[in-house]
């Protein structure tokens, strides 16, 4: 007897998310994959931190009931430091968040010096300086928050050119300021920037190690689902912006995704196939 595949729920405020995704694809597991972006309230660290408690449970909570999954991945750092505790509560199937990878940043730094590139919010916000007494109290963490190269890695997507300024300002913002010279590792904190990891790379002064939460996300993923090796399946994206969404529609079609959805406002939030040439 075969037994069915498990199904992974991907979410984000936009298509940052996009960058764990693929994490999870390349794990080597047999997991059916949707996306689902929350695009007409991007960006979310424009919302407040009530109203994020309010909405995404209410939507996941809606979107498992209609799209059946296995689990959710919260792909997106604002949400995961605002809303994961509402989400586990409204939710009966395992949710597995993302939180800036400071802790395994703090294992390989040699010089003892740390950059952390993140959004604005998210370098402010005081979960993040938890995450750095907790796990590299003994460690300089040089901050940098950028919301340019949120904006960059969406016009990456559509195939779109994007300011190269946003690049150098956040590499001015981490090795131009004291403390900056000695970084060895920078940790990405915002699930956008793995989509520019080889501009970032150029764009740096010199080689440094680039972490993001993807990999780690993945091995989760693969543990709480007990999933079985082989190849991954995409099966539906949906957006609650469809009309703004369809500017990435190749993106996702480039990963193998042939049926798209509109998800409708709160509090109903229903999904309605917008293109569907795959089946469900």
């Amino acid at each position: 007897m075969v037994n069915a595949m498990k199904r992974v729920l991907v979410f984000d405020s936009g298509v940052g998310g996009l960058s764990v995704l693929d994490a999870i694809a390349a794990s080597g597991h047999a997991l059916e994959l949707d996306y689902v972006a929350d695009n007409a309230w991007l960006p979310y660290g424009l919302k407040s931190d009530a109203e994020l408690r309010g909405r995404v449970p209410a939507l996941l909570a809606r979107l498992s009931e209609q799209w059946a999954p296995d689990a959710v991945v919260v792909a997106c750092n604002t949400a995961s430091t605002i809303a994961l505790d509402a989400v586990r509560a409204a939710l009966a199937i395992p949710v597995v968040g993302v939180v800036p990878p400071i802790k395994p940043a703090a294992a390989l730094t040699r010089t003892g010096v740390i950059g952390l590139l993140a959004t604005p919010a998210t370098v402010r916000r005081a979960y993040t300086n938890d995450l750095i007494q907790q796990f590299a109290p003994d460690k300089r963490v040089v901050r940098f928050g950028s919301a340019a190269l949120v904006q960059a890695a969406e016009q990456k997507l559509r195939g779109e050119p994007f300011d190269p300024a946003a690049l150098s300002e956040a590499m001015e913002g981490l090795f131009g300021v004291p403390g900056g010279a000695d970084i060895d590792v920078i940790a990405l904190a915002c699930t956008h920037f793995p989509l520019l990891a080889q501009e970032l790379a150029a764009a740096a002064p010199r080689p440094v190690v680039w972490l993001d939460s993807g990999e780690a996300i993945a091995r989760r993923v693969a543990h709480v689902l007990i999933a079985e090796h082989g190849a991954p399946r995409m099966r539906r994206a949906g957006f609650t912006d469809a009309n703004a969404a369809k500017s990435v529609f190749g993106a996702f079609d480039a990963r193998g995704f042939a049926t798209f959805a509109q998800i409708g406002g709160a509090p109903v939030f229903d999904a309605a196939p917008i293109a569907d040439s795959a089946s469900a």
